[in-house]
């Protein structure tokens, strides 16, 4: 269990809980939520936005019945929390680091820039957020020490400097994601991709969540959700 310390509506759908959860996390890692008892049957995978020791925060979007919930919550309320899990961004050791974001695939990026300046404050971090309509998610992340771009409509992958890119680390839509791999190949860039993918239990046992990669099929929760671009064969 967890208690909720704030649960700011950002607009458009999207929220940003922060609860009293200490538990220690990695950039790219996410919980299974829920703030019901029974029905809907099933969690919800939702990325960390950060984690300080102190708090986890989370930001999600309405997208169905567990959403809507979870949105009505207020300070106070206790939400279970099953994780952290999966297997999260790696640390890159190389100067430049950029990162692209779409929607509410921004999540997982925060902490991840975060984290990555903490380790090496000389390294040069980009963010690249691309949001369908304006809302105030963007502002959540003005207090990263990186340069941090912002897009409403259109596809933030046209706006990205793939010469200097350096390592490049993204989540969102796949067609995004497979945008920026295909157009990042010229440079040899490496790429990490955040798989987003529909989750039952968290934890690999029902398969239901598995993506296809030159390994064969992968378990999204369990060996990801973050692959190297080149592995996954995107939908």
């Amino acid at each position: 269990m967890a208690v909720i310390i704030e649960n700011k509506n950002l607009g458009d759908g999207m929220y940003l809980m922060k609860t009293d959860c200490t538990k220690k996390s990695s950039p790219g890692q996410f919980y299974m939520v829920r703030g019901w008892d029974k029905y809907p049957l099933l969690s919800r995978p939702i990325s960390i936005f950060d984690w300080d020791g102190m708090t986890t925060s989370f930001l999600y979007r309405v997208v169905g019945e567990g959403t809507e919930i979870l949105s009505k919550m207020t300070k106070g309320m206790e939400v279970v929390l099953h994780g952290p899990y999966g297997n999260g961004f790696p640390d890159i050791k190389e100067d430049t680091v950029t990162l692209i974001g779409g929607g509410i695939g921004t999540a997982p990026l925060y902490h991840t820039a975060k984290e990555l300046k903490k380790r090496d404050p000389n390294k040069n971090i980009k963010l690249y957020l691309g949001f369908e309509n304006k809302s105030d998610a963007a502002k959540e992340f003005e207090s990263l020490d990186a340069e941090v771009i912002v897009r409403y409509g259109g596809y933030i992958t046209d706006f990205v400097d793939y010469e200097n890119a350096g390592t490049i680390l993204t989540c969102g839509p796949e067609i995004m994601m497979k945008a920026a791999f295909e157009r990042s190949k010229p440079y040899e860039s490496k790429v990490y991709v955040s798989m987003e993918k529909r989750m039952a239990c968290g934890v690999g046992a029902c398969l239901g969540c598995t993506c296809k990669t030159e390994g064969g099929n992968k378990r999204t929760c369990k060996e990801g959700p973050v692959f190297e671009g080149g592995e996954v064969f995107f939908e």
